[in-house]
């Protein structure tokens, strides 16, 4: 495979061994594909990262861990990358480690490698359960600063947390509902895409205290734990519809709205209001297509910038600043879409 890399930054960009990036490189065998996989995606992430070597500075390794669905951490992604340039004085070099599922004990051993290997700092999201909790506290324990990223672990030692107010998203969210339904009957749907993702835990709240407060006549109908996924979404929903005949709207917290709307057109279902989150690439021709009412959106470009930023500071390359504050929360509809 053809590429201008020094075999000594390949390795340290998939976070592997030089004799093991060798044998890939050079065909020898002896490595699981998996393996030569990292060591392709670690090439990739090189060749889209390498307009910062002529930037003069630090040189930071941060690690990026999400559990998501690929969406979301495809967004991720690419704001990173468009902020490369713009962050003076360092150099920033990202691992990506993304899973949209699986068994906690593989993202908790993901963060013990990046203990062991070494890291100038993580960037996470990561489920609020008592396994991961302990891994974190292993890695702020190892030196590594950890920023958590749209949803946050409060009882960890992590530097900061970057993300919107959960809670005033969810009564935003409630507040374009009764806005919008008016008078009109129906129930709601709240959709989580799993109950041990903080944020959505507090969105939840935040949407059913607002709405208890403003429409408590308003009947709320919860499901979760489809991942976020169409495939796991579309039987979840299209089972709540059949059992309430009086579901009219829908409030997404977790994502897989094009299974959500699928199964209501399926069953013949009108959904007259509909508000997510993200303007990620399946929301944003939803919204477009008219098929969303809105989409609660932040600049992810931003959070990014300040996430690394975090991590800079947390090593005295930038200057110490003020607390950091929530990311605005913007109410996107068809008409005031972003440009780019």
């Amino acid at each position: 495979m053809g590429h201008p890399f020094p075999l000594r930054e390949i390795a340290r960009q998939a976070g592997l061994s030089e004799a093991t990036v060798d044998r890939v490189l050079n065909g020898r065998g002896g490595v699981r594909e998996s393996t030569a996989r990292e060591v392709r995606q670690a090439i990739a992430d090189l060749d889209r990262q390498r307009t910062q070597v002529r930037l003069v500075g630090r040189t930071f390794m941060i690690d990026i861990v999400m559990q998501t669905p690929e969406r979301f951490s495809t967004a991720v992604r690419a704001a990173l990358e468009a902020e490369l340039p713009s962050l003076h004085p360092a150099v920033v070099r990202s691992r990506f480690h993304f899973r949209e599922t699986g068994p906690v004990q593989e993202l908790t051993a993901t963060l013990d490698r990046i203990a062991r290997r070494g890291s100038q700092g993580l960037i996470l999201k990561a489920p609020d359960v008592p396994e991961v909790t302990a891994a974190v506290t292993r890695i702020a324990e190892a030196g590594i600063p950890v920023v958590t990223l749209v949803t946050d672990l409060p009882a960890t030692s992590r530097l900061a947390y970057v993300g919107i107010d959960n809670r005033a998203a969810g009564a935003t969210a409630a507040y374009l509902m009764g806005q919008w339904l008016g008078d009109r009957p129906g129930n709601v749907l709240t959709s989580l895409s799993s109950g041990f993702f903080r944020n959505e835990e507090e969105r939840e709240m935040g949407f059913r205290g607002a709405m208890r407060t403003r429409h408590p006549d308003r009947a709320l109908v919860e499901i979760a734990e489809g991942q976020g996924l169409d495939a796991t979404q579309y039987d979840l929903v299209r089972a709540a519809l059949k059992r309430d005949p009086g579901i009219r709207a829908v409030y997404s917290i977790g994502g897989g709205n094009i299974a959500t709307l699928r199964a209501f057109e399926d069953l013949g279902r009108e959904c007259v209001v509909f508000v997510a989150h993200d303007l990620d690439h399946d929301n944003t021709r939803l919204l477009r297509e008219h098929r969303l009412s809105a989409v609660l959106h932040h600049d992810l470009r931003q959070d990014m910038r300040e996430a690394c930023h975090l991590v800079m500071r947390a090593h005295g390359a930038l200057p110490p600043a003020g607390p950091t504050l929530p990311s605005p929360i913007q109410v996107v509809t068809p008409y005031n879409m972003p440009t780019v």
